[in-house]
């Protein structure tokens, strides 16, 4: 089983691809309209959803237990119905705009769950033992 920084990774890369075909797309059809879904893509999906899986690698306490599916369970299939929405309502299909308003309150719901997540457990690993702190003392130059 992949852990919650590897399941945040990969949606950052999938998110990341879909941005910039659909950039490459745009700029050959020289057709700017899906601009805001490209930029939502590459920035809500990309870069926070890559942040989101570098601080639950660097900060192992905070990956455990429910919370953080809870977390991965609002933030991704946010980004999809955000930016799903917002393309639907861009090509005028209005009907869908309750996805992208549904998708960015996921996506909000998600980051407070991540702040609350962040208050709770800090940033970074603690050490894991006592050979750590030994290890540490031993790096410190002695007064």
């Amino acid at each position: 089983m992949r852990d919650i920084a590897f399941v945040f990774f990969l949606a950052a890369v999938l998110c990341v691809t879909g941005g910039m075909a659909l950039g490459i797309w745009m700029g050959i059809a020289q057709n700017f309209t899906f601009a805001p879904v490209h930029a939502h893509l590459n920035l809500v999906g990309w870069a926070t959803m890559a942040l989101f899986a570098i601080y639950y690698r660097l900060t192992p306490r905070a990956a455990q237990g429910w919370l953080p599916r809870i977390h991965a369970g609002l933030a991704i299939p946010g980004v999809l119905l955000m930016t799903g929405g917002l393309a639907a309502e861009f090509a005028g299909r209005p009907e869908f705009l309750p996805a992208a308003i549904g998708g960015s309150l996921m996506t909000a719901a998600s980051m407070l769950v991540f702040l609350f997540t962040v208050i709770r457990h800090g940033f970074g690993a603690a050490p894991a033992n006592t050979r750590d702190a030994r290890f540490d003392a031993a790096l410190t130059p002695a007064e």
